[in-house]
């Protein structure tokens, strides 16, 4: 089969004027960036918001294995299903960033005959977004070091600086440095370290503001540091909000593109569902809601990560209904959590994938606590077997679709379309998690319904944050789990369906102009790291422009 960057090359792109008058968008709210990318007036909003919602279908996943599980190829595929039997359907995704498309995971785009284009376009820079939320986050730093240095009028602690740098890159030697060498005019030297762009609070804030009022306020109470009496320093205390936001006044817009097939795709902000929250923006989702039957919108990582803080979280805030969800499968995946090495994926092994079907049930049990039809979609690979997709029938006793959306496009995700059509409901579906609860409550009820655990760890450290977090008034925020997505527990060796062991909160992060705390479990970090052979070796470009390598 042809690599996806030739496909993508042989694909029939429309202009994306023609894309954007077929959802009946105003010329006047269209900024296109070239023939095919154009972002989208977030004030559309405001014309719209007499309209009907459509249907919001969730695409997650079972837990991630090193074979991939194609989910974001689901979620496009889908929508151009969708499309073809007659619905209209818009599909929302995230940016990819520059740290997974360089490192081991490669793009972010789809693949095969189901993607969005164009997708070197999408996978490097694309409109600039992502850019811009690290130049506002670095502002911010820059604003604190000089505060600091010029007289430190607000009497900033240096070593109560919680406010780190950020980039776009996976860069394992910037997580812990020291600032402000070299003499007393470069400033006052202290550890620091950077984050990767996608676990910046600004960018939570990015997916999660309503407009440029709501961006701007969200950004002011933003807590980067403790003062020498212990007091918090906000961003509001520096005045920087105003600069911070007029660097993201062209980001907050989304992103319109379209796919292999023309069905249009809001592309915008780009959270990791390990360290962040870990879904598309709620301003893009919320147009799409009003211009389509049905919204495919995914959530990163598998169901114990992004489809939980979806539905906990970002759900709940934004009142979004979610009618569906897809929980993406594939035998190589349910092979390798039944014990099989990388290597030897592509051989049959029954007993294994049968074995690896309890990490797809704990997935599917935890999704039907939300009360909301679940629908499983089994990816199919050319290496599958006919035994084993025959097996994963007999076994699998709940509505489930093969899906070859990969090699057949919309055509080969018509019968998850249909299952889709079917069963999704009306209703919205049920938070676990009040927001009256303790953060302490929260973390209960999220370690033993979704991660399965027997009991919670909190270490020292923990333990002080939770006092911080009480004394500021911060202890009914929303909480973000950051913790492996390599496991439903906070073990990335732990695989399949681990129970009953204990879950260690190690840290708390305030996260106050997003609105949330950030519970780092496990050695989750927020700064990953390249692998020994990147993936950046593999991508090039030749003398006429063109990429080459990228998928």
């Amino acid at each position: 089969m042809k690599s996806d960057i030739e496909i993508a090359h042989e694909a029939k792109l429309k202009k994306i004027s023609e894309i954007a008058d077929s959802l009946n968008i105003p010329e006047k709210y269209v900024e296109p960036y070239g023939k095919y990318i154009a972002k989208i007036d977030h004030k559309i909003l405001d014309t719209l918001k007499n309209k009907n919602d459509g249907k919001l279908i969730l695409v997650t996943a079972i837990t991630p294995t090193p074979a991939g599980e194609g989910k974001t190829t689901t979620s496009i595929g889908l929508s151009m299903a969708l499309n073809k039997l007659g619905k209209n359907s818009i599909v929302t995704l995230r940016e990819p960033s520059l740290g997974p498309v360089f490192g081991i995971k490669g793009g972010a785009a789809g693949g095969g005959y189901s993607q969005v284009l164009p997708m070197e376009n999408i996978n490097l820079h694309f409109t600039g977004d992502i850019h811009a939320v690290t130049a506002a986050h670095n502002l911010l730093s820059a604003v604190i070091d000089a505060h600091i240095k010029f007289g430190n009028e607000l009497k900033i602690d240096p070593t109560k600086v919680y406010w780190k740098r950020a980039i776009d890159m996976n860069d394992r030697a910037l997580r812990n440095i020291v600032i402000a060498l070299g003499g007393s005019a470069n400033g006052h030297p202290r550890e620091e370290g950077f984050i990767i762009t996608a676990a910046s609070e600004i960018m939570a804030i990015l997916c999660l503001a309503k407009d440029l009022k709501d961006l701007k306020k969200k950004i002011s109470n933003i807590v980067v540091a403790q003062t020498y009496d212990k007091k918090l320093v906000k961003v509001k205390d520096l005045n920087v909000q105003g600069a911070m936001a007029a660097l993201l006044k062209d980001a907050i817009n989304p992103n319109l593109v379209q796919t292999i097939e023309n069905t249009p795709a809001f592309i915008h902000g780009g959270p990791f569902a390990n360290i962040a929250h870990g879904t598309n923006s709620i301003i893009a989702t919320k147009i799409a809601l009003k211009l389509s039957d049905y919204v495919v919108t995914e959530a990163g990582f598998a169901a114990d990560l992004g489809a939980e803080k979806f539905l906990d979280f970002v759900s709940p805030i934004a009142g979004f209904n979610v009618n569906a969800v897809v929980l993406v499968a594939t035998i190589k995946a349910l092979k390798y959590h039944g014990g099989v090495k990388k290597d030897e994926l592509s051989k049959e092994n029954v007993e294994a994938m049968l074995k690896g079907m309890g990490n797809l049930f704990v997935h599917y049990e935890n999704l039907k606590k939300y009360n909301v039809p679940v629908i499983v979609a089994l990816n199919v690979f050319d290496t599958d077997t006919e035994k084993e997709l025959n097996q994963f029938s007999k076994y699998c006793k709940v509505p489930h679709a093969f899906v070859r959306a990969f090699e057949k496009g919309s055509k080969g995700a018509e019968e998850l379309a249909k299952l889709i059509i079917e069963n999704a409901k009306e209703n919205c579906a049920t938070p676990l998690i009040n927001s009256n609860m303790s953060i302490k409550e929260k973390i209960e009820i999220l370690a033993k319904e979704i991660y399965r655990a027997g009991n919670v760890i909190y270490t020292d450290k923990a333990k002080a944050k939770l006092k911080f977090l009480e004394k500021h008034g911060y202890s009914n925020l929303p909480v973000i789990v950051a913790k492996t997505q390599a496991s439903i527990s906070d073990d990335p060796k732990k695989l399949n369906a681990p129970s009953d062991y204990a879950f260690t909160i190690r840290d708390f992060e305030l996260s106050a102009g997003a609105g949330f705390v950030v519970a780092l479990a496990g050695d989750i970090m927020r700064m990953p790291g390249l692998s020994r052979i990147p993936n950046a070796v593999n991508i090039d470009i030749d003398d006429d422009g063109n990429i080459v390598g990228l998928s």
